[in-house]
């Protein structure tokens, strides 16, 4: 029945995947200007608020769509073909929203989410080495973070921190692991440094920034790894590092769809190609390694796309997705990211001097290979997705960036 349910609130609405498919020449029109200014238009931002999309992952009590992964899962694959950074934003800013809004304390959530707009809220939840240390009623929170994807958008930061008690680091209940917290506060609080000097996605301003000595409420913060929602349904029980899944790969296999067409479009074309595609359809090694690579493409989305809708039907039932589920969906986007970033060395080679220039071929190049360096697609997490599936992890679960004791 619940299924049945959650498949008619999906009917009853236009899919926001389906929608982002076709406002994808507003993004595609948007972009370089966007590459250029080391930020999304406002025209971009505009059009993300007027299509619905801030919507994505806010509680359906609060108004939202609270869309379910493989809905999610195509929107971000869409925006992205329109323009790596615009997906990469959108779903840096889902995450944030979209978790504050579900684990926030009742009252809190309802004073940010509840009066009809909703705010938008970015930031970098890893806890790096910074502190929020304990105080009457709440934290204090200093430190330097970067990577603040989306934040030159927002009014408001998520942000993570490892916290003390004085001088001693707080652990979890269990007494293994350190206890880490997601801090919401306002940007005005912080102090945006800036450095994003990067190669690839340019527009996103994922500038670094510094928090110091400012007094958060507790009521202002959630634990890191929490997922139980107090607003919202199952798609929060995959907790942040599992809905943060879906946008990394969706945003892999948008660039990557993306790539491959520019390329097929120069292949084909009667002239004008480069060096590299001396005669129309490239030539014998041409066609073995374009047939290569859109195999690899086509392989990296079904593998995401069935491991989501099995998830999906799990959390319609509304059970929790087993350890494997979540390994297989976290090797998806490992291999979806490695396989696209080879997918687009081979575009970008073939793609000869109109690759080098400044365009769609270059920047989906630049875009794809700033990707491949987010911790979510480490060797590190490559390693533990071997090591559940060689059964070498039995009664582990998963945790931001390890198999853990439950």
């Amino acid at each position: 029945m619940m299924a049945q349910a959650a498949t008619g609130r999906r009917e009853a609405r236009r899919s926001l995947a389906d929608v982002a498919k076709d406002m994808q020449p507003v993004f595609a029109d948007e972009a370089a200007d966007g590459d250029a200014g080391g930020r999304l238009t406002d025209k971009t931002v505009q059009a993300l608020l007027d299509g619905g999309f801030m919507g994505m992952w806010i509680p359906r009590e609060f108004g939202g769509v609270e869309a379910a992964p493989v809905e999610a899962l195509g929107t971000v694959e869409n925006l992205s073909y329109a323009d790596g950074s615009t997906g990469w934003v959108f779903m840096a800013l889902q995450v944030a929203m979209g978790s504050a809004a579900a684990y926030l304390p009742a009252g809190t959530a309802k004073e940010l989410f509840g009066k009809g707009k909703w705010p938008l809220i970015a930031g970098q939840g890893a806890p790096l080495a910074n502190k929020g240390v304990a105080a009457p009623g709440g934290y204090r929170l200093s430190g330097n973070w970067s990577y603040g994807s989306g934040l030159l958008h927002s009014s408001w930061i998520h942000t993570g921190a490892s916290i003390f008690d004085g001088a001693a680091q707080r652990m979890r209940p269990d007494g293994k692991l350190p206890e880490v917290r997601i801090f919401i506060l306002p940007v005005s609080e912080s102090r945006l440094t800036g450095n994003w000097d990067v190669m690839g996605l340019r527009a996103t301003g994922s500038v670094d920034y510094t928090i110091d000595n400012v007094f958060v409420p507790e009521e202002y913060t959630h634990m890191q790894t929490a997922s139980e929602p107090i607003h919202g349904g199952s798609i929060f029980t995959l907790a942040i590092y599992g809905i943060s899944c879906i946008g990394h790969t969706g945003f892999a296999l948008g660039v990557g769809r993306r790539m491959l067409d520019e390329l097929r479009s120069l292949a084909a074309a009667e002239g004008g190609r480069p060096q590299t595609l001396p005669v129309r359809g490239g030539g014998e090694a041409f066609l073995e390694k374009f047939g290569e690579a859109e195999a690899k493409l086509r392989m990296s989305r079904a593998f995401a796309y069935e491991n989501w809708a099995a998830i999906e039907e799990v959390l319609a039932r509304g059970d929790r997705p087993s350890t494997r589920q979540i390994t297989l969906a976290r090797l998806g986007l490992n291999y979806a990211t490695t396989a696209v970033a080879e997918v687009c060395a081979f575009a970008y080679h073939y793609g000869g001097g109109i690759a080098l220039r400044d365009g769609v071929m270059q920047r989906c190049f630049r875009d794809m290979n700033a990707g491949t360096q987010h911790a979510s697609v480490s060797f590190g997490i490559l390693r533990e997705c071997a090591r559940e599936l060689l059964g070498l992890a039995e009664g582990k679960i998963w945790a931001p960036r390890a198999l853990i004791d439950p």
